[in-house]
């Protein structure tokens, strides 16, 4: 028999049996006793982990303020390092990248008279900051890393 045929035939017992029914189906098991509810009365909820933990501490009842001591699980994150400050050159790319394109959309909008050189000033400094920006990234490797620097972390 060929690897072929054995495809076939195992194909049109698939086919053959598609209409059967799959045998222990679950509508057909019985309702347990213990899942029936009377009718009218709805089940007591399961009490939450937090209603079990208050259940075990004794609860200081003079004052309705939580006690100071409920922050020590909460992770309060460190403060964030400051920002690093920008040279002089990085400053005047950003502000040449925003600065072309809103200066373009201001005058568009108060339609103020926009001469050929303002345009091409406009958007030379945006595709100057951006380029100066880019080139600037220094995605590359260090410097001294030299030929193979291995798996750097």
């Amino acid at each position: 028999m060929t690897p072929q045929s054995d495809e076939d035939e195992v194909w049109r017992q698939i086919v053959a049996s598609f209409n059967e029914s799959a045998g222990d189906d679950p509508a057909d098991r019985p309702w347990p006793d213990r899942e029936n509810v009377p009718d009218g009365e709805e089940p007591a909820p399961k009490p939450t982990p937090k209603e079990l933990d208050e259940v075990d501490e004794p609860r200081d009842e003079t004052d309705g303020e939580p006690a100071e001591d409920d922050d020590h699980d909460h992770y309060v994150p460190p403060p964030p390092p400051p920002l690093p400050k920008a040279d002089l050159v990085t400053r005047v790319a950003w502000t040449a990248l925003f600065g072309g394109p809103a200066y373009l959309l201001l005058a568009a909008m108060l339609k103020l008279p926009m001469d050929p050189w303002i345009v091409f000033t406009a958007v030379a400094s945006f595709i100057g900051g951006f380029v100066a920006l880019v080139v600037r990234m220094g995605d590359g490797p260090p410097n001294d890393s030299g030929w193979d620097d291995g798996a750097v972390i």
